[in-house]
């Protein structure tokens, strides 16, 4: 750390920056340098000297200057820059925070740097209708959704629980010639058989009790335009004969009904788990998937592109802030840190939970990693110390449902109860699914291990 003026001991506001914001740059309002790290000039190559102007030092002579127009305009920055250094071209990425102490005009600035891996490619921030990246898996995903979307083929979603399928869904439907119709939505797992049917497909007056007019279903609503099946997997097989015969013949028949009914709608549908493998448990009729899988999407979980958490952190934030009573200025390198250490189960969803969480426990414009919950905290910790349930013999383990039901009997220590509720469903259903994948391993060591760990940490 450099000396101005009367500053403390140079090693001690190192340290300090360093710990509470990482590699950093401390502006005045002119927006000349006045503090800079050491971990500061090693990720951009080159010596900072004080009093340096911070936007000509970022962004050089570059047409694009984010950070230039952020800082210019007192604006909280957000950027990625691309910067050569002797070991070749790196990107840094650049959180800028206004210094601003009880209300009072902004005293200076604190700019946090961090390294990005990867290409030009890899590191540019896409928002993709409503999805935020720069992961290049999902960059490949929002070019394929844009081609499928010009065809009328109905199209599934694969993604965990969480992860975005609806908001893909939309932007098939956003991409397509059916953009100006209406896009309708319904989760095939909240309801029982006869009310999905009615949902779906409408009911006449006098159907059943209660009916007391004609009611179109999602199917009619959705004419000329999308209708999304969430969790389509989830669908009574006594409704899949019903819901096939709708698309073979784009007619409905109103629950009661005798006339059918023509509907011009596109299918896209969504499911956390295979339908192959629930044709062959014969959970779902094969002909219905081959109806609904012309165009299979897969959508990756958050844990396959953690390089997004800080990302969809920054965005998560500035929506909370808008409607919060707490406003957060900086997140911390511990809590991004913690962030990127967690699996994150319940994916994108179970991040913004988290985030939400920190924003009502915590308070201040900084946001720890105190403020976050127990398991995000706990979480990795407790994989390291608690054995993990024995590997099943069954070659059923290599399916992707098999995994996913495995990595979260190991990530709660063999103990199903709260396996189920990492999945997102009850425990008889998660026993269901164990006994169907053929993962049925006895009880042993890592659900008494982990029950043993439980009553420790009842014990006053």
């Amino acid at each position: 750390m450099k000396r101005v003026s009367e500053a403390p001991e140079p090693s001690l506001l190192d340290a300090a920056l360093a710990l509470a914001a990482g590699p950093s740059l401390v502006l005045d309002p002119a927006l000349r340098v006045r503090f800079v790290t050491r971990g500061a000039e090693e990720l951009l190559g080159e010596h900072v000297p004080l009093g340096a102007h911070a936007p000509s030092l970022l962004c050089g002579e570059k047409t694009e200057r984010p950070v230039a127009e952020a800082l210019v305009a007192g604006l909280p920055v957000h950027a990625t820059l691309a910067r050569q250094t002797s070991a070749g071209a790196t990107f840094v990425r650049v959180r800028g925070t206004p210094l601003v102490v009880a209300g009072k005009s902004v005293l200076g600035w604190l700019l946090s740097l961090d390294a990005v891996g990867g290409s030009a490619e890899d590191t540019e921030e896409e928002l993709f209708h409503g999805l935020w990246t720069q992961d290049l898996a999902m960059k490949r995903l929002f070019r394929l959704v844009e081609r499928v979307a010009a065809d009328e083929s109905s199209v599934l979603v694969r993604g965990e629980t969480g992860s975005g399928k609806e908001l893909v869904a939309r932007a098939v439907h956003a991409c397509s010639a059916r953009r100006s119709g209406p896009f309708r939505a319904i989760n095939c797992a909240a309801l029982p058989a006869n009310l999905l049917e009615s949902e779906l497909f409408g009911h006449v007056r006098g159907a059943f009790t209660g009916a007391v007019r004609d009611t179109p279903g999602h199917f009619q609503l959705a004419h000329k335009g999308t209708l999304f099946l969430d969790e389509v997997a989830e669908v009574p097989l006594e409704l899949q004969a019903k819901l096939l015969r709708v698309l073979e013949t784009h007619t409905i028949t109103p629950v009661g009904g005798r006339d059918p009914i023509p509907v011009d709608v596109r299918i896209v549908s969504a499911t956390h788990r295979s339908l192959r493998n629930d044709v062959a448990a014969g959970r779902f009729r094969a002909d219905l998937m081959y109806r609904l899988r012309v165009i299979p999407v897969f959508l990756p979980p958050l844990r396959e592109r953690l390089g997004d958490i800080p990302l969809l952190v920054d965005r998560i934030v500035e929506e909370l802030n808008a409607r919060s009573r707490r406003r957060v200025e900086r997140v911390s390198p511990g809590a991004i840190q913690a962030l990127r250490a967690y699996e994150w189960p319940g994916n994108v969803r179970e991040l913004r939970n988290a985030l939400a969480y920190a924003f009502a426990v915590g308070d201040g414009s900084d946001l720890l990693a105190s403020h976050l919950p127990p398991e995000v905290l706990e979480g990795v910790e407790e994989s390291r110390t608690v054995p993990p349930p024995p590997a099943p013999a069954s070659e059923s383990a290599a399916n992707p449902e098999a995994k996913r039901v495995l990595r979260a009997l190991e990530r709660s220590g063999g103990n199903r109860e709260r396996a189920a509720k990492l999945l997102g469903m009850s425990r008889i259903t998660l026993w269901r699914r164990i006994k169907e994948l053929g993962l049925d391993a006895p009880r042993g060591a890592a659900e008494r291990a982990a029950a043993g760990t439980t009553l420790e940490r009842r014990r006053p």
